[in-house]
């Protein structure tokens, strides 16, 4: 195999992970390619829940075309016992000859270890091959174990001079179609979706999926200090049937909570700071909960916070081609700066046409 054969190869492993995204938490995405004599004999994903993982799949489908074959693998194969054998032992076991591998996992439990297993077994083993667009599929799960919290997106649909809403409060819509569709392809890439207790109460928003056919649902998440949400809502009504988190504040009555979770919501209370729900902790709960990728659709309040914690991974910024004049609504909230240096910054990404309106991905470094 050449360099370029192994680029090929991995990118088509990072092709297969990205299909997992949003589906597999807590485990990482990750794709597997299996290829014999210059022909790919097997193929494979993480599975919704996070098994089986992308090896077995590669190997069940390869059988006995592994053996002597080179496996492309998006990140480290494991080498820990859980819930399956590891997927290190798995590949020597079916005969692997090389393996290829993007990144390595920190997970504590293998972080170098699937590769000593691998070497020991007398396999050659490459390591780094497209490590920085891996780096970037993974910065969920890397977040989570680097940090302790999910990587979080900040989603914000702007007019031309940054606002969210009219001064009635009218936002319905700012951007078009395609950016909406293109909205709800996000939300499916992330693990949970974030808003404010005010955009909840205003908008009563259902927070799913909904064009794409897709087979699964982000966890629904509503950051409320006092737990002041109607359950007869939207949320309310659907919490049985798609999975409603709700951030809350030691105040938060019992009542509430009680009415809540008997509709089938799970309340998580966290500390307060700074006159609201502390950020860092409402993170830091979240990824104790499993969670690796977020998607924060607002309010102005909530995105506020978030930036100003330094807790915003990456911005998505739609914008749209009207003006809506000083007296609309801010997409951000007060941010108490006095200087420009102390503003968060963020390095362009990509920044594309979608439809009428226009996509920014933003990335902080």
């Amino acid at each position: 195999m050449t360099a370029e054969d192994d680029r090929r190869h991995m990118a088509h492993a990072l092709g297969l992970a990205r299909r997992g995204l949003g589906r597999v938490w807590p485990n990482p995405a990750v794709g597997c390619v299996l290829v014999n004599d210059g022909r790919i004999v097997g193929r494979g994903s993480t599975q919704a829940g996070g098994r089986p993982h992308a090896e077995t799949g590669a190997l069940a489908e390869a059988g006995a075309a592994a053996r002597g074959a080179t496996a492309y693998v998006s990140l480290e194969p494991c080498a820990h016992h859980g819930q399956t054998p590891p997927c290190a032992e798995a590949l020597v076991a079916a005969g692997v000859a090389r393996v290829v591998t993007a990144l390595r996992d920190p997970d504590p439990r293998v972080a170098g270890r699937g590769m000593g297993v691998l070497r020991a077994a007398g396999i050659e083993v490459t390591e780094g091959v497209l490590e920085a667009e891996a780096r970037i599929l993974q910065r969920g799960f890397l977040t989570r174990i680097g940090q302790g919290r999910p990587m979080l997106t900040l989603k914000l649909a702007t007019s031309l001079d940054g606002r969210i809403a009219t001064q009635a409060g009218e936002s319905r819509w700012i951007t078009g179609p395609e950016a909406r569709a293109r909205v709800h392809a996000m939300r499916a890439a992330h693990d949970a979706v974030l808003v404010g207790g005010g955009t909840a109460r205003a908008d009563d928003p259902s927070l799913t999926v909904r064009g794409l056919g897709v087979s699964h649902q982000p966890v629904r998440i509503v950051a409320a200090r006092s737990l002041d949400l109607s359950v007869e809502g939207a949320l309310g009504r659907t919490a049985r049937e798609v999975p409603v988190w709700l951030l809350h504040g030691p105040s938060a009555p019992a009542g509430a909570r009680a009415g809540w979770t008997a509709a089938g919501a799970r309340p998580i209370e966290v500390a307060e700071g700074g006159g609201g729900l502390d950020p860092a902790q409402m993170l830091a709960a979240l990824g104790q909960a499993g969670l690796t990728r977020v998607f924060c659709e607002g309010g102005g309040h909530l995105a506020a916070s978030l930036l100003r914690a330094g807790l915003v991974d990456e911005i998505a910024l739609f914008g749209a081609g009207l003006a809506l004049g000083a007296d609309g609504r801010a997409s951000v909230g007060p941010l108490g700066l006095d200087a420009l240096a102390e503003a968060p910054r963020y390095r362009l990404r990509d920044c594309r046409s979608i439809g009428p309106d226009t996509l920014s991905l933003w990335s902080r470094d």
